[in-house]
């Protein structure tokens, strides 16, 4: 029974930084890929990171490239997200998602199709 558990949201002022961590159970982050996606009210879903557990290669999407740093420790099973350089409309409800993976652009691929487990969910307002 694959679960993943995030934390780490909050409030922030614009400028600030925030880490995101998604814990996870039931698998092991290393075959697979992991991704985070946000949502704000009114607004589509936005998938804006991805990592391949196999070797680790990162894509962003390009509201965040340059910002946002997805990372993982495998010991720990635990994707990290850190968002720096925080701007009013980074607000949004944060998800951890994770699928099956093959390569790194097979992750990011899947980001405009979706995931297969989801998070619960960590809010992060920026003002």
């Amino acid at each position: 029974h694959v679960q993943l558990v995030e934390s780490g949201g909050g409030s922030v002022q614009a400028g600030g930084s925030l880490r995101l961590s998604c814990t996870a159970s039931g698998y092991i982050v290393s075959g697979y890929c992991m991704a985070w996606f946000r949502q704000a009210p009114g607004k589509e879903r936005e998938g804006v990171a991805s990592i391949y557990g196999g070797d680790g290669s990162t894509y962003y999407a390009d509201s965040v490239e340059g910002r946002f740093t997805i990372s993982q420790d495998n010991a720990k099973n635990t994707v990290y997200l850190q968002l720096n350089s925080l701007k009013v409309e980074d607000t949004a409800m944060y998800y951890c998602a994770a699928n099956i993976g093959y390569s790194g652009s097979w992750c990011y691929a899947r980001l405009r199709i979706g995931y297969k487990y989801w998070g619960q969910g960590t809010q992060v307002t920026v003002s």
